[in-house]
């Protein structure tokens, strides 16, 4: 190689390391508006707290709604269709209202959505409210801790009459109309017994459905214990 060769090539080597130290040099944390990473973190997280103070502030919509015997009719508001349009709570009337049924308007209550009135203008608080709907459905509050436990799970739970039992269950992110419900249940407390025909009963009913059969065992501290079964040829 011919030295003056040689020499170019120094000389750009020499140029390109220059290069890569302006680069290095070219871009700091002062030029880019944050004296340390100690402060860039201090800037997360504080919009981090700014973003979770901003969500705790925002207050629940509380609906009203009035006691009916078998119903709760809410008032006539977007804010009240909510509970339909979002969750299907309910079934909206010819006026706008929804009806929800005395289990999804105490499961509103509990969650501070739904204020309920007597027929009177009275406020129901939740033990008033329980005894009136303990009165009319004597297995409110077995059938209330499937309901609420279902609900918390994120699963749309109705009512299954016409089908010969307590509840028709979709499964997650199924609304009622855009699928069939998957589950019929069951509600059951611990110390009741079923008998080979009653079980069998429900077996049949769940088959000619096409759903699932779900046993929901309720104990004495109101927690579930779910059974799936299903006929099986031999």
């Amino acid at each position: 190689m011919s030295k003056k060769k040689k020499k170019n090539i120094e000389k750009s080597e020499f140029k390109l390391e220059d290069k890569r130290e302006e680069l290095v040099t070219e871009i700091t944390p002062e030029e880019a508006g944050l004296d340390t990473v100690a402060e860039l973190k201090e800037t997360t997280e504080e919009k981090k707290d700014a973003a979770s103070e901003e969500k705790s502030t925002k207050k629940k919509v509380v609906v009203n709604g009035l006691f009916l015997g078998e119903t709760v009719v809410t008032e006539n508001s977007d804010d009240a269709r909510e509970f339909y349009n979002q969750s299907r709570f309910g079934a909206l009337d010819e006026n706008g209202k929804v009806e929800l049924s005395l289990l999804e308007a105490h499961y509103l209550m509990e969650k501070g959505r739904l204020i309920v009135k007597s027929e009177t203008g009275k406020d129901l608080n939740f033990e008033s409210y329980f005894k009136k709907a303990q009165k009319i459905e004597p297995n409110f509050w077995i059938r209330y801790c499937v309901f609420k436990d279902m609900r918390n799970r994120g699963y749309i739970i109705k009512t299954a009459l016409k089908f010969g039992a307590d509840f028709r269950v979709y499964d997650r992110g199924v609304k009622p109309g855009e699928d069939h419900a998957k589950w019929i249940v069951y509600p059951v407390h611990e110390s009741n017994t079923l008998t080979w025909h009653e079980f069998s009963a429900k077996n049949r009913v769940a088959h000619s459905t096409k759903k699932r059969l779900l046993l929901a065992i309720v104990d004495d501290e109101g927690d579930c214990t779910y059974y799936e079964t299903k006929w099986m040829r031999p």
